[in-house]
């Protein structure tokens, strides 16, 4: 039986900042309902931000666990990271030549409610 992931369910206080940015970064299409908005972007499964009121970022990589974790293939990982700071991104891990993330051709970011996501160089 074949199992195929259809959607990625986002919990966000802020539901309109969260899935601004997600459409944004992923283009596509975006799809507002009071309780959940759905960006639909080409090859991907559904994000779905959820809306939720009492939602507190993850303190990752410091302290709390992540909560989930997206990676993302891109051919060209500085431009997705301008991309993705330009969309309200944080970037978890500084960037440099002598980094873990430089010599693994990773970067790891937040979403603007704190969820932790990857861009890795395909």
């Amino acid at each position: 039986m074949p199992i195929t992931l259809t959607s990625v369910i986002i919990d966000a206080a802020d539901t309109e900042k969260e899935s601004s940015f997600w459409h944004r970064l992923l283009g596509g299409s975006l799809t507002p309902t009071p309780t959940h908005h759905f960006v639909q972007a080409p090859g991907l499964p559904v994000i779905v931000v959820q809306a939720a009121p009492g939602h507190t970022a993850p303190n990752w990589p410091d302290g709390t666990s992540q909560q989930m974790h997206l990676d993302f293939g891109v051919d060209d990982l500085a431009t997705a990271d301008r991309a993705a700071t330009d969309a309200g991104a944080t970037r978890l891990r500084p960037t440099g030549e002598t980094t873990q993330e430089t010599r693994t051709r990773s970067r790891v970011y937040a979403s603007p409610a704190g969820h932790p996501f990857c861009l890795r160089s395909t």
